[in-house]
Formats: C-alpha cells, structure tokens, sequence
C-alpha cells in the first residue's frame, strides 16, 4: 500500500479533479498516523516500560519512606511520593517522541509521507494529536494505578496517605500524565527539528535531565531563579508545589503555563523547520 492510497490521494477522477472521497484531509492524516504509530512494536513497549518505571519505582518509595522518626527518606508528601516515579519514566516517553519523529527520516518513507500530504504541517500536526492522545491515556492509567497503590502501602504501614477527594490529589494525578505526556512531545519536536535519533535523544536528555543537575553547581542565587522555569521543574509543580528544594517552586497553574509555552515554541519550530527544509 502506498503513501498516497494512505491518505487518501488516490482515487478516480473525473474531468481533471479527484473525486471528493480520495481528499487529504486533517482527520485522515490523524488516522493514518494513528496506525502507524501503533504499528510499530516500540511504541507499545516502550510506553510500556515507561508505565512500568512510574507505577513501581512509585511502590518502592512508599517501602521505603518513613515519618520522620526512622533512617528511611522522610514522608513529606504522601501524593507525590507515589508518584516519584514519572521523574524517570519521563526519559522513555521522551525517547517515543524521538523516535515517532525520527524513524521515517530514518527509513526515507517521509518523501512518500510528504509527497501524499504536499501541505506538511497536517502532518505534525497529526503527529502530535496521536502522541498526545495515546500518551496521555496510557500514562494517565500508570499514574492512577501508581497512586492508589502507593497509598495503599502508606496506609498498610500506619503511615498518613492521600485520598483522591484530598485537595490537589486528582489534578496531581492528571499532572504526572500531563508531565510524562510533555516529555515525549518535546521529543518529537526536538526529532522533527533535527531529523536524526541519536541527536535528538542526546539533544533532549541534555536538556530536560541534564541541565538541571549541572545548574545546581551554580551561585545560589542564580539556580534558584532559574531552576522552577526548568521545563520538567515547571512541569512538575503541576504534581507538586515542592520542586527538589532549589528555589521556590511555581504555582501549579503558573507551572503548567510555563511548560505548555516551551512545548508551543518548539513545537511551532518543528513546524518552521518542516515547511521550509527539504525531506
């Protein structure tokens, strides 16, 4: 099958037009993307793993979190202790979104993907509805399970849990698949922008996971300013108003304000990039 007969270019024609069935349109694009991002076993396992990483790395830390009265890590905040895990599963989804970008640059099928969508930003714009909406879903059910279960253990153990009814439980939870979620569609813009694997995952890993730690050897006055507009500390405020102790944290919305502008910009980039660069 071919690109064009995917979305939806071929078809008969009759004097010289195409007949109004073989249209590309937005919602075709959405589709055919769909498929092919749930065709690839990758996907699916990575998602997978970042899922697994979330929900068990969330379990190991409410074994070993204490009330303050033992050797274990102090339990500050019961919500975001069960879900610690999503720091770490962002790297995966990040590397989905890379690789979503990046594979058909890879294998050259990204002429045939542009020749059948001769207006290309449907194609982006496909793109990161499919990862948005898939992502979100699976992270959001990871998140879920992560929470209730570390809340279980927090309870088992004597130790004051949250409740999804406690104010800031539910939209924590949705903020961990919103973070996870962001994470990836960084990577896909970072892809989309460079065109090859290896230098988006390095470029995103720098960026997101690497930056942070090396800020920290700067002066305290100038970490502290800049570290809650991080992506993934603005990000993160989402989840939790405390941020790893280096400066004062965001609002939670004011957060989330500041990771979808980063998203946005690079984003809109990819998009610049794409309409003016050859495939």
């Amino acid at each position: 099958m071919t690109a064009n007969t995917l979305y939806g270019k071929s078809g008969s024609r009759t004097g010289g037009s195409r007949s109004p069935g073989s249209r590309v349109t937005l919602p075709r694009v959405v589709h055919m993307e769909w498929i092919k991002f749930w065709s690839l076993r990758s996907s699916f396992s990575t998602l997978a793993v970042a899922a697994v990483v979330t929900v068990s790395l969330g379990l190991v830390s409410s074994l070993v979190v204490e009330d303050g009265g033992g050797s274990g890590p102090a339990l500050a905040d019961p919500t975001w202790n069960s879900l610690y895990g999503v720091t770490m599963a962002a790297l995966a989804t990040a590397v989905v979104g890379v690789l979503m970008a990046t594979g058909e640059y890879a294998t050259g099928t990204i002429r045939s993907t542009l020749s059948a969508v001769p207006a290309r930003l449907p194609v982006l714009w496909a793109k990161v509805a499919v990862f948005a909406a898939g992502s979100f879903t699976f992270m959001f059910a990871a998140s879920m399970v992560s929470f209730l279960a570390g809340q279980a253990i927090l309870s088992s153990r004597g130790l004051d849990g949250a409740s999804l009814s406690d104010p800031g439980a539910f939209r924590a939870v949705v903020g961990a698949a919103v973070y996870l979620t962001g994470a990836g569609l960084v990577g896909l813009a970072v892809g989309s922008m460079l065109r090859n694997t290896a230098g988006a995952i390095t470029a995103v890993v720098g960026v997101l996971f690497l930056v942070p730690s090396v800020l920290r050897l700067l002066p305290g006055s100038i970490s502290d300013a800049v570290f809650p507009y991080l992506p993934m500390n603005a990000a993160q405020s989402f989840i939790t108003e405390q941020t790893g102790g280096s400066g004062d944290a965001l609002a939670p919305w004011a957060g989330l304000l500041v990771f979808v502008c980063y998203l946005v910009v690079l984003v809109a980039g990819a998009a610049v990039l794409l309409k003016r660069r050859d495939a």
